[in-house]
This record gives structure tokens, sequence and C-alpha cells, in this order.
């Protein structure tokens, strides 16, 4: 299992981006919220949507297209 993320500020979508958290591209840690340790990005995403109405995967360590 890995521990996943999602960046509490939005993207200029809209969006709150969900990561690994060993991604390259890992916000600030003081703007993440702990998803916990989970078996998959989708699963991540999925957690991530109890909070925030729109999110989407890093496209470098969570991109599922198939989730939305």
């Amino acid at each position: 299992m890995v521990s996943y993320y999602v960046n509490q500020k939005s993207l200029l979508t809209g969006e709150h981006e969900v990561h690994r958290s060993d991604c390259e591209h890992l916000p600030n840690i003081k703007s993440l919220y702990c998803l916990g340790s989970l078996d998959s990005a989708e699963e991540a995403i999925l957690e991530a949507e109890k909070y925030f109405v729109k999110v989407k995967g890093c496209e470098f360590c969570c991109n599922v297209d198939a989730i939305t």
C-alpha cells in the first residue's frame, strides 16, 4: 500500500489533485490532506471525492482517466 495525499488548494480548473507520497510533483506539505495508505490511485481519488467535488489524479503519479 502507498500513502496518498490530496492538495487542499485547487488548480486553476477548480480541481483538487491527488498525489502518491513519492511523487516528484508533490505540492508543499502544508497544503496537503492525507488520504491514508490505499491500494490504488483509483481508490485514492474516490476517497478524495468525499472531501472535494472536483478531483483528478496527478498526471505523473495517479493518471487514471477512467475515474471521474
